[in-house]
């Protein structure tokens, strides 16, 4: 199986320091902060780059599981809203809303839906955050 990387660095304090996270594939690199990541100031942080790759790990998942079962979607786009929130052990993402709107030609809303929740077990960001946080899934179809 394959092995992917990314690179943070880091300098100064917590709160008013900064830093650089950097993707191995060099497609991406982007500032991250205090205000960044626990506030709402410029930058990317952790939790973003966790909704990316949870919603485009569950868009090629649920193209997968739409294939297997004779389905060619049109096109499928997700948004992975993750959640920060605070327990005991500190700063702790609590939830995940993955939220999915697909054009597939020629299926059930029913059928959809079935198979919707299927990628999302499916997928291996599900799985790797599945006991970290709840993961819940919104799926709709577009008018055809």
């Amino acid at each position: 199986m394959t092995v992917r990387e990314a690179s943070a660095e880091w300098q100064g304090t917590l709160k008013q320091g900064s830093g650089r996270l950097r993707l191995g594939s060099g497609v991406f690199e982007g500032a991250y902060s205090f205000p960044s990541r626990f506030e709402n100031g410029p930058g990317t942080n952790p939790e973003e780059l966790i909704a990316a790759a949870h919603a485009g790990c569950f868009s090629m998942a649920l193209t997968a599981i739409l294939g297997g079962e004779g389905h060619t979607a049109n096109s499928i786009h997700t948004v992975a809203k993750v959640h920060l929130g605070v327990t005991t052990a500190g700063p702790t993402i609590t939830r995940i809303e993955l939220e999915t709107e697909a054009s597939v030609p020629g299926i059930l809303a029913e059928d959809f839906e079935r198979l919707a929740q299927k990628a999302k077990a499916a997928c291996l960001v599900s799985r790797a955050l599945a006991g970290v946080a709840s993961i819940t899934l919104k799926a709709s179809l577009t008018a055809q």
